[in-house]
């Protein structure tokens, strides 16, 4: 297979797959190069059946782009569940919250939100995107309009007139050697842009029924005791499968919650029969050396998100940026990476249109 194509996309999440996914439809060749040996990033749903969501799990109403895009490809979605109380937890007590005023009204994904993923991928030719690649290199010659970029892994080297960073900045940054080096102002700028979920643990505990909802509660609470600060309800569709989700924020130094933790909280909030889930999932993104830099907690800069450098091409306009971080319209959601997508490849697509013929 030749490596060379009109454009490079570094990362498999969904914004680099709704990048290529635009391209392709404009009739541009493009690779996707994704250093996991799975694609969708950060949209990550565990092996179970139904899957549950270890990363992303809500898109909201009035995110126009994912709505679309969902009803577009056919993938089944349902509502948060919101009924039932509340419960707040503090190192005093617990107590009931009546009217649940934690969660806002949402939308799951009924396979997980990884059925996103896999049915973007299915509308693409299969060598679209490579796996178990990690990009190590990106050498841009911005010399002239017949410049190419050239992108390394341990494994091939892949030629494009242009290359999308679909990847945290931060994490670019760390990982990759950049020829010529990024402009001083870009390259501090993504140095210290936060992960978004890249500090965080999300703790999924699966049970046989949502026992919760039978004492009248929603399975939201908020606690600051800890290790979790906040819980939802994950269950699926009509409560099967049924299952509670937290977020732990990571702390530099300090390693994610234990089990007996989790469980012990669990039960302090939900009673004794939280603390005999089928499975649980504690998944530490700090962790996951393909979305995460080292120290990723002390990036919490969240006013980086979308700045105005991140929406310009960079080195001779050949580097283009699509990850959610650098979203101006929901950073940090799904709506955010793909309106990314959508941004990088209006550029791209002019640009390209002025350039000329493809080059594969």
């Amino acid at each position: 297979m030749s490596n060379s194509r009109d454009v490079v996309v570094i990362g498999g999440g969904i914004a680099g797959l709704a990048v290529a996914r635009g391209l392709l439809e404009a009739k541009r060749s493009v690779v996707v190069i994704e250093a996991r040996e799975r694609l969708g990033g950060r949209l990550h749903s565990s092996a179970s059946q139904p899957p549950l969501d270890l990363g992303a799990t809500w898109f909201w109403p009035g995110e126009r782009r994912v709505t679309r895009l969902v009803a577009e490809l056919g993938v089944a979605t349902f509502d948060q569940y919101l009924g039932g109380d509340a419960v707040l937890h503090t190192d005093q007590d617990r107590q009931v919250v009546a009217g649940n005023p934690i969660d806002v009204p949402s939308y799951r994904f009924v396979n997980g939100a990884s059925s996103l993923v896999e049915a973007v991928t299915a509308t693409m030719p299969a060598d679209v995107t490579r796996l178990g690649e990690p990009v190590t290199r990106v050498a841009i010659d911005a010399s002239s309009n017949d410049g190419l970029v050239t992108v390394s892994t341990k494994r091939s080297t892949y030629t494009a007139r242009h290359v999308v960073i679909a990847l945290p900045p931060s994490l670019a940054q760390h990982a990759i050697a950049f020829e010529p080096p990024l402009p001083d102002q870009l390259d501090r700028l993504a140095a210290i842009t936060p992960v978004w979920m890249g500090a965080t643990t999300k703790v999924v505990a699966s049970y046989a029924t949502p026992f919760w909802r039978q004492a009248g509660l929603a399975g939201a609470a908020i606690s600051y005791v800890g290790p979790l600060h906040e819980v939802h309800d994950m269950s699926g569709p009509h409560g099967n499968p049924a299952a509670l989700f937290g977020f732990a924020p990571g702390v530099a130094g300090e390693t994610a919650p234990g089990r007996g933790a989790v469980l012990r909280q669990l039960v302090a909030m939900f009673g004794s029969a939280a603390g005999k889930p089928i499975a649980l999932d504690i998944h530490d993104w700090r962790a996951e050396p393909f979305t995460s830099p080292p120290d990723v907690e002390r990036r919490a800069a969240y006013q980086l998100f979308g700045h105005p450098l991140f929406q310009q091409s960079a080195v001779g306009g050949r580097l283009h940026w699509a990850s959610t971080e650098t979203a101006t319209e929901s950073p940090g959601h799904i709506e955010g990476a793909l309106q990314a997508a959508e941004r990088t490849v209006n550029t791209l697509i002019s640009t390209l249109d002025t350039e000329g013929s493809t080059i594969a």
